[in-house]
């Protein structure tokens, strides 16, 4: 994967750090018994997948694949020309 440039966009960063700081909220008020606190947390954790995907719509993501039918002419082998003595 690393050789591929997965992930590596201003879109997946920013989508990936709020989900996380949602996970670490999220964790922490379900360790203070909160449910109100985790439920919000979750919130965040959502919204870190939806401003990733608003960002890459803006063109701050990968480029979508398409596929690239290249069409070249017959390959056309000539024989050599013979040295005329």
């Amino acid at each position: 994967m690393a050789g591929s440039s997965h992930g590596h966009t201003p879109a997946a960063w920013t989508g990936v750090t709020i989900a996380f700081i949602g996970f670490c909220v999220s964790g922490a008020f379900m360790v203070m018994a909160q449910p109100v606190g985790f439920w919000a947390g979750m919130v965040i954790v959502v919204l870190g997948g939806v401003v990733g995907m608003i960002m890459r719509a803006m063109g701050l993501g990968m480029p979508k694949q398409t596929a690239l039918v290249t069409r070249s002419a017959p390959t056309v082998t000539r024989e050599p020309v013979a040295a005329e003595s």
